[in-house]
């Protein structure tokens, strides 16, 4: 891999980006505007003194699934814009390999799921009070390592999708399952053994538990420090897959 040729792919597609201000708003913005929804769901919750507010649970899941959800429907896109267009089909031409275009493209949203990350955090926090306590720094760090999860997989069905509604179309299929599955509606534990057999092999599963080993426990614990290397593997093996299957250009 060329560092140099990664980073100049990042730069290029960062300056895109920056001349796409629809895109940095549905980015930056648009995670926060949903966290938003989130909370006045639940504005009007009546609780017996010293009940930890609903949205404290659910809120804190959801600052890992919007940015999957947002960052897996950018990438999937944009790179099907790039081979539709024929620039990446002129990018392969030169002496780039296609790891070092996949990484580079990564690495770029990683810096806007970055971004991104700190945008919500900073709402949840400061405007809805959630209760993070002293733990807004592994918020943050598992908000961006399930962005550039979606990144990865966004990158990766990209390869298998001629159009901008198929890409919209993997949404059912590797976005919505690992949403329902992850235990954001029922816990993993109280699943039957098919669907908790399926939920433990789904990276945002990992995700959404590092984030209530967040909110249970004010130190980090040897589940949260697991839950993180599994996620950064996912991403991993995905980006490395994602490189296998690219292709030149859409016929």
């Amino acid at each position: 891999m060329n560092v140099l040729m990664m980073w100049a792919t990042c730069v290029r597609v960062l300056q895109q980006l920056r001349n796409d201000p629809r895109s940095v708003g549905l980015i930056l913005v648009v995670p926060a505007v949903l966290l938003a929804l989130v909370y006045w769901l639940y504005e009007n919750e009546t609780l017996p003194p010293g009940m930890p507010r609903t949205f404290d649970r659910v809120g804190l899941m959801m600052l890992g699934i919007f940015p999957f959800v947002v960052m897996f429907l950018i990438t999937s896109i944009t790179m099907l814009r790039e081979r539709t267009s024929g620039t990446l089909e002129r990018l392969l031409t030169t002496p780039i390999h296609k790891g070092d275009l996949l990484f580079g493209y990564a690495l770029a949203f990683s810096i806007m799921a970055a971004l991104q990350a700190l945008v919500a955090t900073a709402v949840a926090y400061w405007v809805f009070k959630i209760s993070i306590e002293g733990n807004g720094g592994w918020v943050v760090l598992i908000s961006v390592l399930t962005a550039v999860l979606g990144v990865a997989l966004g990158l990766l069905c990209s390869a298998f999708a001629t159009t901008e509604f198929q890409a919209v179309q993997f949404m059912p299929v590797v976005v919505i399952p690992q949403i329902l599955l992850c235990g954001l509606f029922v816990a993993r534990s109280e699943m039957n053994t098919v669907l908790q057999a399926i939920a433990n092999v789904l990276p945002l599963s990992y995700a959404v538990d590092g984030l209530q080993q967040v909110a249970a426990h004010a130190d980090a614990t040897g589940t949260l420090a697991t839950d993180l290397v599994v996620v950064a593997a996912f991403v991993v093996a995905v980006l490395l897959l994602a490189s296998l299957t690219l292709r030149r250009r859409t016929a």
